[in-house]
């Protein structure tokens, strides 16, 4: 290697070492992939309120069941980059552990303030926004949140956010394959508020 490309090296590798190690993080590791599971509620099955309030549905009075908290984060590239308009869809299981879904054969009836299923588009920041519940367990999976991303209505990326040092969590397969480095990226940990508890997640995609 001559001393002219042994500089360039020199500088690329002293300008990687300068890098924030958040934004090394950023541009290296995507957020993990993970089942869709079965009951992806399809557009017959979700009720007409389909907004990023999943507590509260249009026109009812009643609030759903549960512990109320804000999910939020940005969607970004792999750079680090903040992506705006992706559609960003979560669902999970009310307070009964039951899912928004024909298919779910369940015990007991559905919350029926709860709304399910909802999303949100990212702001021109990358910034997305829920209100929901702390997930609840249910007979074989420990509690988590099913996440979906699309742009341009291009399927992009699904996954589960987990709640950080649940007992169940070390008893559910899916939750037990990944490696501890992916698990920190899809584990919700709650900051107290003077309002509402907070979760705040990247999605990197």
């Amino acid at each position: 290697m001559n001393t002219s490309n042994k500089q360039i090296r020199r500088k690329l590798l002293l300008g990687i070492i300068a890098l924030p190690a958040s934004a090394i993080a950023e541009a290296v590791i995507a957020t993990p992939r993970a089942s869709e599971g079965p009951f992806y509620p399809t557009p017959g099955i979700r009720f007409d309120d389909v907004d990023n309030d999943l507590v509260k549905i249009a026109s009812e009075v009643e609030q759903a069941g549960g512990e109320v908290f804000v999910l939020s984060g940005r969607v970004l590239d792999k750079a680090g980059n903040p992506i705006a308009g992706a559609r960003v869809e979560i669902w999970q299981c009310d307070i009964k552990g039951r899912y928004l879904h024909r298919g779910d054969s369940g015990q007991g009836s559905r919350d029926p303030a709860f709304q399910g299923f909802g999303h949100d588009l990212s702001a021109a920041d990358g910034s997305y926004s829920f209100r929901t519940i702390k997930p609840a367990a249910y007979p074989g999976r420990t509690p988590h949140i099913h996440v979906k991303v699309l742009i341009n209505n291009q399927h992009q990326l699904t996954t589960q956010f987990y709640l950080a040092d649940h007992p169940d969590n070390n008893r559910d397969w899916l939750y037990r394959q990944m490696p501890q480095n992916e698990l920190a990226l899809v584990t919700m940990n709650f900051k107290p508020t003077l309002l509402t508890p907070e979760a705040i997640l990247d999605i990197v995609i």
